[in-house]
């Protein structure tokens, strides 16, 4: 089952360029990606079941699909919203949290709002907004969703659809974070994640196969941000699409199988 969201134009204020984006963005059709059974697991990993933040995360398309078996993996579904917005100069900016530091899991890490499909959502668009009002308050009506990337993979083997949202008139966003979860809320720039400059990376390995994760450094006012992991490699394609063009550093991407079978605690590295 491939990612799944309803456009929506709920509004009409905004600029011209917001308006060109999101007709480009609702256009955008996510790559094939590795097929199986979206059926929901029957055990349920507590240590995963909340938010979506994982250390490591990756393109599901750049894993080989196994053939067709009842008894094989089927991960749990989660969305995660990319809201987009103009800032005062002119520049695209992207909505991110920092996770409250009572959290006993991945505590004071930066994270896009969302988390895990209910029963009753829709599609991954109502996942996505559904959380994201959850988690700081922002009304799913101020959010014109047009598209959603093709499937991330976590390091606790949970598959994250990120859905693409235009926040078209940012003055009616008044943040509110849950304090349960979320910390912080801040935007950042969101072509930054297409540069090599504030970005170091590291090389990881696992079922054999190489590759990177990547750290960016930011700084707003003063306060200091790393995003990385699952999050960054999320924004990455997500400026990748917007903007049309590569990131000026090479991803390296794994490739490599779902594992038929997969313990309850199994997940990727740190």
């Amino acid at each position: 089952m491939e990612p799944t969201v309803t456009a929506t134009s709920s509004f009409g204020v905004g600029s011209s360029r917001l308006a060109a984006l999101a007709q480009q963005l609702r256009g955008y059709k996510p790559p094939p990606s590795s097929s199986f059974d979206d059926a929901e697991e029957t055990q349920t990993d507590q240590e995963t079941a909340g938010k979506v933040v994982s250390q490591v995360g990756f393109q599901e398309s750049m894993i080989a699909p196994v053939s067709k078996d009842p008894e094989r993996f089927r991960p749990k579904r989660a969305a995660v919203l990319i809201c987009i917005f103009e800032g005062d100069d002119g520049d695209l900016r992207v909505i991110l949290t920092k996770r409250s530091s009572r959290l006993s899991t991945h505590s004071g890490e930066v994270s896009l709002p969302g988390g895990k499909a209910d029963e009753g959502d829709k599609d991954d668009g109502m996942t996505a907004t559904r959380e994201a009002e959850e988690e700081i308050g922002l009304d799913p009506s101020l959010v014109d969703v047009v598209t959603s990337l093709e499937p991330f993979l976590s390091k606790h083997l949970l598959r994250v659809i990120p859905v693409i949202g235009i926040l078209r008139d940012k003055t009616k966003f008044k943040p509110i974070p849950n304090p349960e979860e979320v910390e912080a809320v801040f935007d950042a720039p969101l072509e930054m994640f297409l540069k090599d400059e504030n970005r170091r990376c590291e090389e990881r390995e696992w079922m054999g196969e190489k590759y990177l994760i990547h750290y960016f450094d930011y700084r707003t006012g003063d306060k200091d941000y790393m995003i990385w992991g699952l999050t960054a490699g999320i924004l990455i394609r997500a400026a990748s699409v917007t903007y049309q063009r590569p990131p000026a550093f090479i991803e390296q991407s794994p490739k490599f199988k779902y594992p038929k079978l997969v313990e309850k605690h199994t997940c990727m590295p740190k």
